[in-house]
């Protein structure tokens, strides 16, 4: 399970099932991660937190990898590709 740092209002609307993906840059170390962490169907599981304290915030999600453009309305730049997290579940 890959453990992912979050900003509070991505975590809050992911929460509420308002966000549906989560990005991040594509990097040599989010492609070794992502690959290392991908199961037999293509998912991820991740643990999303916010912050360090010992009562942090946090939501497990199963997500789909892929590649492209994300939404500015949930954080991402325009006209930039990103690692898209597509949220199938939350736990």
């Amino acid at each position: 399970m890959l453990i992912l740092p979050i900003k509070k209002q991505w975590l809050d609307m992911i929460a509420s099932g308002e966000k549906k993906e989560e990005y991040r840059a594509i990097t040599p170390r989010y492609t070794t991660m992502f690959k290392n962490a991908l199961n037999d169907r293509g998912e991820i599981v991740c643990l999303l937190r916010n912050g360090y304290s010992s009562n942090r915030p946090s939501i497990k999600i199963i997500a789909k990898l892929s590649i492209g453009p994300g939404k500015p309305e949930w954080g991402a730049s325009p006209n930039t590709d990103y690692f898209v997290l597509s949220i199938l579940k939350k736990e």
